[in-house]
């Protein structure tokens, strides 16, 4: 079971944990994702969603993972799901 577990330690949480934020910040882009299409039609609406979206999850889960010790490193770009 190190599968499921060697990388949310390294980010310093347990799978359940890492379970949950990892859906919620699957939930925050599509949500983000669909503003941006809504914005595309209509100019004038969710002018500022996506880029709030980018910056929030970033600090979330870039910044957050720091202070674990954790990194996004280029070797976790070369995941199966990109």
């Amino acid at each position: 079971m190190k599968l499921f577990t060697d990388h949310p330690r390294s980010v310093g949480e347990t799978y359940g944990e890492h379970f949950a934020v990892a859906s919620g910040t699957g939930a925050k882009m599509i949500a983000a994702g669909l503003a941006c299409w809504v914005h595309a039609v209509f100019p004038f609406l969710c002018k500022t969603t996506g880029s709030k979206a980018i910056f929030a999850l970033h600090k979330r889960m870039i910044q957050g993972r720091e202070k674990y010790g954790g990194k996004a490193t280029q070797g976790e770009q070369r995941d199966w799901c990109i």
